[in-house]
């Protein structure tokens, strides 16, 4: 139970990556609040984690790039539980689009979900921990196409490049306080959305060096990781999970 009297807020997480790592938060001691901008998604997901694990998760729906609703879920953590220790901003939308004819509202949306959501969810985390003088994980959800070009993904791709940044900048904010912050930056990986993608199992197993995407497993378990106390001297740094993708970036369009 190596997270025994942690608690945690995961946003995004009523289904695949997110879902999966409130899962093993769970089962291993933490309480965890999780967040879905669906509301019956989150509670629907928080119930069945309850029933898997038998540990704490409270379903919490709303936009997590509202910057009310993000104090709502930090205050909703400490009024139940008392502290905040690990936060993960899991939460990001992907708006694919020709560069040429990619219209603001998409742009903007893109950069007001994965960049802005971020930023203050980090920032209304931070200030918690720091008032509690016990320290605390931030963890952000990049991408591989913040390191390899995507075709149709221009902003998305922008968007998680910032996050990297962001992990770096705030070392420099965070680190007295004992608050670390990493970066995770998964790549092609099968969850209820892919595997609705015909082909897309068989195309990422070729091209991937390991012969397969990545599982929401895989993920969940460097994220777990890196928000453990055993890479609390770990911060700052993005750790890519692709089965070695960006290492020859071959294109899954050709």
């Amino acid at each position: 139970m190596q997270f025994a009297d942690k608690v945690a807020i995961v946003t995004g997480a009523g289904q695949g990556i997110g879902f999966t790592i409130c899962s093993n938060l769970a089962k291993e001691g933490a309480a965890v609040i999780l967040n879905d901008i669906d509301k019956n998604l989150a509670d629907t997901a928080a119930k069945k984690i309850r029933e898997i694990t038998g540990g704490i998760c409270i379903g919490l729906g709303g936009d997590s790039s509202d910057t009310a609703f993000i104090q709502k879920m930090v205050n909703e953590a400490v009024e139940r539980f008392g502290h905040l220790d690990i936060v993960i901003a899991n939460a990001g939308i992907t708006l694919f689009g020709n560069f040429f004819t990619y219209s603001l509202e998409s742009f903007f949306r893109v950069m007001q979900v994965n960049l802005g959501g971020t930023f203050f969810l980090a920032q209304a985390a931070a200030n918690q921990m720091k008032k509690q003088t016990t320290g605390g994980s931030l963890l952000f959800t990049s991408s591989v196409t913040a390191h390899q070009a995507h075709k149709d993904l221009a902003a998305y791709g922008m968007s998680k490049a910032a996050l990297e940044m962001l992990a770096k900048n705030l070392v420099l904010e965070l680190s007295p306080f004992r608050i670390n912050v990493n970066t995770i930056a998964p790549g092609a990986t099968q969850t209820e959305r892919t595997l609705d993608d015909p082909g897309y199992t068989e195309i990422w197993s070729r091209i991937t060096p390991m012969g397969r995407p990545a599982t929401v497993a895989d993920i969940s378990d460097t994220a777990l990781f890196l928000v453990s106390d055993k890479a609390k001297h770990i911060t700052g740094q993005t750790l890519i999970v692709d089965g070695g993708w960006t290492s020859v970036s071959p294109s899954p369009f050709q």
